[in-house]
């Protein structure tokens, strides 16, 4: 295509020339006014002057036309897969593809697809990037050929700010339904650590959007660790305050959920997830002794090293062989409270252990009794045996023996012997891996590098877990479950030998440690648990469990879709798998009769915030290009071409604008007021005013 036009070459600056053309138009009137024959012809010359200063030339371009470029922008992201969306999104891409072919029949037009979906890991929490995705696919190309852009969303984009402005008009259909509606959960304030014990609340909307229905009370559940739920009524749309105890330390999952209606857009936020970090504040240790021994300072030592333990220490300092009549109550200083620590306020202790204990007459049976009792409602008790466990003073004989996992047979072996890690015990959180804390390494006869112990009470098993053994596969450390409490029975008092290092010691701290932690129901030595933790965009799943082998573990991925995953022994008592999160949300696990819940992202992804589909969001940039805002649900639009400046859309048709974009092949320029002519005819000019005038 050949193109011409008059362009201009200033041999001066146009502001100069400008001057120049003012001054000589002054002249020309002041000859007017004096009458000067000649002064149409000085004003010729003036003009000829001025146009030889402008050097005009004649421009002829050889053109290629280049074509107009749209970009169809479909987003794909979640949220499209609600309801009707996703037939929808179909449709449209099919008919506006061939509607854009259409009208680029008459003038060329270069259809661009722009793909949305899904982010995952961390950038999924940066929701719908919409308009970043068509920025960056027009910054390939020339602005001066862009004719539009049409996008396929639901509205809820979450990057706004990435495009306040576009060369062409920006038209956003709308998916979905206008009457749509849905109901979230909005937490207001959920703390990530709480006292174990000490009650704490949760604020919290159950909010309406789009065009709810009427309704004044929801039932809301509270699922604290997989347990079953707490149901509260509470009002929706309005701020309200849930009470909530954790019951145990460590880490707590705690799950809310709404019931989803049946006209309801989606059940994807009707749950959030909120993991609690359970923290203890004191932790109370009652410590009852018996007959002073080297050992009695080593448990004292243990237990106040640690700040977060208040321990009550109670020592029995008669001596059985004293006979001299004094009452009991008068081998103290000052009385001691026994009916105020093990009567009235034993339910506030966390663990009581008897060391070297032997009936004196001190603690009446009632009182030991109500520590049976105590047990039984979820309290905890290490017995440290000594001799007198195996005779007539011990507390076997006593009500604490309806809950003893060992009896006594009345012998005591006085001999050297190396504690042992039991089979069972191999597989048990509380002894597994203790070898790894010795000060030497294992022997080759697989003989723990630890020192020796020197007394053991012989017990016959009746229940519990035997994790440790001593001469002869005897039971030296049993664990039980009495009731919804815990009890552990130590059959030596050698145990401070390992803390002062006699034949190199042993790991008497990390024991001592891992048995109160697990007699206080701390979480991570639980024996028979399930647990998933996510880590980026995967989920690790552990299985602990006393058993030769598990089963698979069925996954409910959020969507509901379920997986079966195979788990491979990875140590004595424990398996793992590892397996990609494809969705944020909720991941419901069950091996057997075991189960957890964890999240991977928010419970609600920022794609399901907020699902209504709207305008709203896009209405600023529509209005600043020119673009329309259009609802599939009323059919797809037909496709028009416009001219640059001219509404760009209607009721049911958008307009793409002809921007006649081009490249310039070759430019020819010819002077239409070469210097010498110019000159010559001003002069000439000049000379004949000059000779009319001297006439």
């Amino acid at each position: 295509m050949e193109f011409t036009a008059i362009s201009f070459s200033p041999i001066l600056p146009w502001p100069l020339i400008a001057v120049l053309a003012s001054a000589s138009l002054v002249l020309v009137a002041f000859a007017l006014w004096r009458g000067l024959a000649g002064w149409w012809l000085r004003g010729f010359a003036a003009l000829v002057l001025v146009v030889a200063l402008a050097e005009p030339s004649l421009k002829q371009e050889e053109r290629d036309l280049l074509g107009d470029i749209a970009f169809l922008v479909i987003d794909e992201t979640d949220s499209q897969g609600i309801d009707i969306r996703p037939e929808q999104i179909a449709e449209a891409r099919g008919l506006l593809s061939e509607r854009i072919a259409t009208a680029s029949a008459d003038a060329p037009l270069d259809l661009r697809e722009v793909r949305v979906t899904n982010q995952s890991g961390d950038a999924a929490q940066r929701g719908t990037l919409l308009l970043s995705a068509l920025a960056e696919a027009a910054a390939e190309v020339s602005p001066d050929r862009i004719a539009g852009a049409v996008i396929v969303t639901d509205g809820q984009l979450h990057d706004v700010e990435a495009m306040a402005e576009f060369p062409a008009p920006v038209h956003t259909l709308l998916t979905g339904r206008e009457d749509e509606w849905d109901r979230r959960i909005v937490l207001k304030t959920a703390p990530s650590f709480a006292i174990v014990g000490e009650e704490l609340e949760l604020q919290l909307i159950v909010e309406t959007l789009g065009d709810a229905q009427a309704s004044e009370l929801v039932p809301l559940f509270l699922s604290l660790n997989g347990e079953d739920p707490a149901v509260f009524q509470v009002p929706v749309n309005e701020l309200v305050t849930v009470p909530l105890e954790l019951d145990r330390g460590g880490l707590n999952v705690l799950q809310i959920t709404v019931p989803s209606e049946e006209d309801e857009l989606t059940a994807r936020n009707n749950a959030a997830i909120v993991t609690i970090n359970g923290i203890r504040d004191r932790l109370r240790v009652l410590l009852v002794s018996g007959e002073p021994y080297a050992g009695e300072r080593t448990w004292r030592n243990i237990l106040k090293s640690d700040p977060a333990v208040d321990l009550v220490h109670f020592t029995i300092l008669r001596p059985p062989e004293k006979q001299d009549g004094v009452p009991v109550f008068e081998l103290s200083l000052i009385a001691f409270p026994t009916r105020e620590l093990f009567m009235d306020k034993v339910d506030e202790f966390d663990l009581i252990i008897f060391d070297r204990y032997r009936r004196r007459g001190v603690l009446p049976s009632l009182y030991i009794d109500n520590i049976r009792r105590y047990v039984e409602d979820g309290g905890a008790v290490l017995i440290a045996s000594g001799p007198a466990f195996a005779g007539a003073e011990s507390l076997y004989r006593t009500p604490l023996r309806d809950i003893l996992p060992a009896a006594p047979t009345a012998r005591v072996f006085e001999e050297g012997f190396t504690p042992l890690i039991s089979e069972l015990g191999a597989r048990h959180p509380v002894t597994r891996g203790l070898e790894a804390y010795a000060p030497r390494p294992s022997a080759e006869d697989g003989t723990p590098g630890w020192g020796r112990w020197f007394r053991m009470i012989e017990m016959e098993q009746e229940s519990g877990h035997a994790v440790m053994e001593g001469p002869d596969g005897r039971p030296l450390l049993v664990l039980d479950r009495p009731g919804e409490g815990r009890i552990a029975m130590l059959a030596s008092d050698q145990a401070w030998l390992w803390s002062r290092g006699v034949e190199g010691g042993g790991p008497k701290s990390e024991l001592l440690r891992r048995l109160a932690h697990w007699l206080m129901q701390e979480p991570e030595l639980e024996e028979e648990v399930l647990v998933a933790e996510p880590d980026g965009v995967d989920i690790t799943v552990t299985r602990r469990s006393l058993g030769d082998a598990v089963g698979d573990v069925v996954v409910t991925m959020p969507s509901g879709e379920t997986e079966s995953l195979a788990l491979t022994e990875v140590a004595p008592g424990v398996w793992q798998t590892r397996f990609p999160a494809p969705e944020n949300g909720i991941y419901r696990l069950l091996e057997g009769e075991t189960e957890t819940v964890t999240a991977v992202g928010p419970a609600a992804p920022k794609e399901f915030e907020n699902p209504i589909s709207t305008g709203a969001l896009m209405e600023p940039l529509s209005d600043a290009t020119g673009g329309g805002i259009l609802r599939l649900a009323d059919g797809v639009p037909n496709i028009r071409r416009v001219s640059e400046g001219r509404v760009s859309s209607g009721r049911n048709w958008v307009g793409l604008t002809r921007r006649e974009a081009y490249d310039v092949r070759d430019i020819r320029l010819t002077p239409l007021a070469p210097g010498w002519l110019m000159l010559l005819l001003a002069g000439s000019l000049v000379f004949i005013a000059w000779r009319i005038e001297g006439r």
